[in-house]
């Protein structure tokens, strides 16, 4: 037990300068860009005076360095911030250790505001996540089921024709960019074949009809699911073939066999389990990187998520969005690692936290 948490809180520890890295990394980025953001949020038309008091709550009538010091103070959930009620209210805080004026902040990390709708940035991307979080979680369902499924008929008929088409199938899964899988998948069964599929090229989860209300709509998420999910399928059924063609040669599975235990019993009582344990590793490492990757799928779709929200601040030149769910995304992939380290320890005896 204590072998686990020392390992966890090394991972922390390490995720907190991976976090610590990609926050400085994208106030330089965008510091550099152009862009006026008082005239943003102000207007064109906006008299000095207010101006100015944007750019003091901003704090971009600073020098740089004192601009990068309080923007990872806002961005750090330990936080140095004023006592009074006012600054308190903005971080949502709780003071831990008073010292003078100011007091140290145990907080949800602030990642400023939006120059467009001038909304806190961490609602905005909490508001999309779940868009984005259902698209991950479809997509990774689709590509576990459809590929451990071709990856076990490839390794129980190798060399056989079906295992070279599953398998230069695979490839071109893997070669092929996601956004142009993407246009191709929304284009095909979104457009051109919708009055055989049903399905439609954009849509939403939940859509509001004036007369029924809000509802769920499944086939709207099978395209993008499936545009998403076509790399990681591809991933999966060549791990799944070499893994179970590397369990089906070991010795307890001949014994199996000798036994007169039937094809069946011996593929899933014995052999899958054994064989799973990497490519379940694999699927729960790919999670993070499905909803980070699904940035231009939202957008061929126009599909309500993070990679939605994300694109148009770029468009629109609202860097406060953009710098927030960097650092966002970054915050899931060290969660997502740190979860699948323990897990690989968990189904595999063999690796050791230490």
């Amino acid at each position: 037990m204590s072998q686990t948490i020392g390992f966890v809180l090394r991972r922390l520890a390490q995720g907190a300068l991976v976090l610590v890295g990609v926050a400085l990394t994208v106030f330089f980025l965008f510091t550099v860009l152009p862009g006026d953001p008082v005239a943003l949020l102000a207007g064109q038309r906006s008299d000095p005076a207010t101006r100015a008091a944007i750019a003091a709550d901003l704090g971009l009538d600073q020098p740089v360095p004192l601009q990068l010091v309080g923007y990872l103070n806002d961005v750090s959930p330990l936080g140095l911030h004023p006592r009074d009620s006012a600054g308190t209210a903005k971080y949502g805080g709780l003071a831990l250790l008073p010292l003078g004026e100011k007091a140290v902040v145990l907080k949800v990390p602030y990642l400023r505001r939006s120059f467009q709708s001038n909304k806190d940035v961490l609602s905005i991307l909490l508001d999309h996540f779940t868009g984005t979080l259902w698209l991950a979680l479809a997509a990774m369902l689709l590509a576990s089921v459809l590929g451990i499924g071709f990856g076990i008929v490839a390794a129980l008929k190798p060399h056989s024709w079906l295992d070279r088409a599953l398998i230069t199938t695979s490839v071109l899964g893997i070669s092929v960019p996601s956004f142009v899988a993407g246009i191709l998948i929304a284009m095909t069964f979104g457009f051109y074949w919708s009055h055989w599929t049903g399905l439609n090229l954009t849509g939403q989860l939940y859509e509001t009809d004036p007369f029924s209300g809000r509802h769920l709509v499944l086939r709207n998420l099978l395209l993008p699911a499936f545009a998403l999910g076509i790399r990681p399928l591809a991933v999966i059924t060549q791990l799944t073939r070499s893994s179970m063609l590397d369990v089906l040669s070991q010795d307890y599975i001949r014994t199996a066999r000798a036994k007169g235990l039937s094809g069946y019993q011996v593929v899933v009582g014995h052999a899958l389990k054994n064989a799973l344990n990497p490519v379940l590793t694999a699927v729960s490492g790919w999670l993070a990187s499905l909803m980070a990757g699904a940035f231009f799928i939202e957008y061929i779709f126009n599909w309500k998520g993070l990679g939605t929200v994300t694109l148009r601040a770029v468009e629109n030149l609202d860097f406060p969005v953009v710098m927030g769910a960097t650092i966002f995304i970054a915050f899931l992939f060290v969660v997502v690692n740190i979860v699948v380290d323990i897990l690989y320890a968990v189904l595999d005896p063999r690796v050791k936290l230490n």
